[in-house]
């Protein structure tokens, strides 16, 4: 997907702005809850007879909804038409959801008037999701994903069952990669005797163990394995503070605001010495194309919010524990 540089003019655009909600086949269970519908925030740009899509998921932990959203790039709406550039929308707009809605719209706007075409990868590899269930219900999915040619499993984990779940899982998928999602439920005590028995199993990297602003004591222990900034990292303004702690930070277009702050958070952090993960929200396809240009720079891919959809528009395809690019 192409961007517009900065020396780019400001360019009029007609918007609008609306709300979808898509079913899931199953429930999505996380350690904040289960949900069954994705709801979704599209945004369409229109300008000489070319259209732009862009589309965000509200995440109510960001204080985000799908009111709240629709309402800020509502307001934003004015000054699309009196002209406005990428570099501009971020100054215009705070880094969120609606920011990224509007953003990819433009990006998807400036690809498609530039008549270029696609220009990355054919295909990436993609993370399969695990939610939060019993320890033999996590290891007959397991089973399953290894058997569908899937070859990296991603637990969801609340602070319950930790080890009994990681443990049946890897017996179901021993050939599989295994990556850890706690969604900031764990608390500090035992954490450092926790990764290094999750480090024995063979896990490769853990998301998100402590609520933000309680991971001091990630600073204080050699960490067996990698651990991940998600909910602790959203834009470059977030490094500071996690260096020390952090060894991964996730890039999610809906915490940067978009592409553009995604591919420099992404360029920062690599200077700084972070590994990189992309990852989404429960989405459509149309958001994983809009994070695509981060693909090939990070370590961790999981960009399996489609799959879990009954129902996709303009879908990907999803095979062997790929995403292909149609």
């Amino acid at each position: 997907m192409a961007m517009q540089g900065a020396a780019d003019r400001p360019r009029r655009f007609e918007g609008q702005c609306y709300a979808e909600s898509w079913p899931l086949k199953t429930a999505f269970v996380i350690s904040r809850g289960a949900r069954t519908e994705a709801r979704v925030v599209v945004v369409e740009v229109h300008s000489g007879g070319v259209t732009g899509v862009g589309e965000c998921t509200p995440y109510p932990r960001y204080g985000e909804s799908l009111e709240s959203v629709l309402a800020e790039i509502h307001s934003v709406l004015p000054a699309l038409q009196r002209g406005i550039t990428r570099d501009q929308l971020q100054v215009l707009m705070p880094a969120g959801a609606a920011r990224n809605a509007v953003d990819c719209a433009l990006a998807d706007w400036a690809a498609k008037a530039s008549g270029d075409g696609f220009a990355g990868p054919e295909s990436l590899p993609t993370v399969q999701t695990l939610v939060i269930a019993e320890p033999e219900a996590m290891a007959e999915a397991a089973l399953a994903a290894g058997r569908a040619g899937i070859s990296v499993l991603k637990l969801k984990l609340d602070r319950q069952q930790i080890l009994e779940r990681v443990m049946a899982v890897r017996r179901a998928a021993p050939g599989c990669e295994l990556v850890i999602d706690a969604n900031e439920a764990w608390s500090p005590e035992g954490l450092p005797a926790l990764c290094e028995k999750l480090a024995e199993q063979g896990v490769s990297m853990l998301e998100q163990p402590l609520p933000v602003g309680e991971d001091r004591i990630l600073g204080t222990f050699r960490h067996p394995l990698p651990i991940c900034a998600d909910e602790s990292c959203h834009t470059r303004a977030d490094l500071p503070k996690l260096r020390g702690r952090y060894d991964m930070v996730n890039i999610k277009l809906d915490k940067t605001g978009g592409l553009q702050e995604a591919l420099l958070l992404a360029e920062t952090a690599s200077a700084q010495g972070f590994e990189l993960m992309l990852g989404c929200m429960l989405c459509t396809s149309r958001a994983i194309r809009a994070a695509w240009p981060l693909g090939e720079r990070a370590r961790f891919i999981d960009l399996d919010g489609p799959t879990w959809l009954a129902k996709d528009v303009n879908p990907l395809q999803f095979i062997d524990g790929r995403v292909f690019w149609t």
